[in-house]
């Protein structure tokens, strides 16, 4: 049980040398972070569940090219947080394609053991964060829930340091716009006028 207490560094070491037990470590020691990470991403349980798998498994490809000159918690979030981004563009283009087919679309409304579970407010800001593009949402998340400072997430989108702090602030601007009622009722300020 002592090496359930070693570093992340010590474990991949020893995933380097073959042990699948060490990885297995890392995996349930980041797993419900990442699987976090990937939900609020994805607004689906689902995608976040294939997400986290497919993120371990490309940090476990690629753990040869894992330097050390960032936490082992940040390389994986970089990875997840890419990997929902490419599902999502992805979907984006399929979506596009098909309508522009003429195809009809379900409703993505929430269910109503969902509807019933919620609140208005965590409803509102989950249905405010699917509007946000890709690449916003993932920049406010890895900003906003994750920690992460502007130079990390630049880096893990592909986006330069203005770049990163552009799509935070459209984030929060369009959050702040979709929340408004909500945000006046906790402050006690009046709500904005329509």
């Amino acid at each position: 049980m002592e090496w359930m207490e070693e570093s992340d560094e010590a474990a991949i070491a020893r995933v380097r040398l073959g042990d699948l037990d060490a990885f297995r470590l890392l995996v349930d020691r980041h797993g419900r972070s990442i699987h976090r990470l990937a939900y609020r991403i994805t607004c689906s349980q689902e995608d976040a569940q294939d997400m986290t798998q497919e993120a371990f498994i490309k940090a476990y490809r690629r753990l040869d090219k894992f330097d050390s000159r960032a936490s082992f918690a940040t390389w994986l979030r970089c990875i997840a947080s890419n990997c929902c981004l490419d599902l999502l563009r992805s979907r984006r283009r399929r979506l596009e394609t098909a309508f522009s087919e003429g195809e009809s679309f379900p409703s993505r409304a929430p269910g109503p053991d969902r509807v019933a579970q919620s609140t208005d407010l965590s409803r509102d800001v989950l249905a405010t964060l699917r509007t946000l593009s890709p690449r916003e949402r993932a920049a406010f998340i890895l900003r906003h829930f994750e920690g992460l400072s502007i130079a990390e997430i630049g880096p893990a989108l592909g986006l330069s340091r203005n770049g990163t702090k552009q799509s935070i602030f459209r984030a929060v601007r369009k959050l702040r716009r979709a929340l408004g009622p909500h945000v006046g009722s906790f402050t006690g300020a009046p709500e904005p006028m329509p």
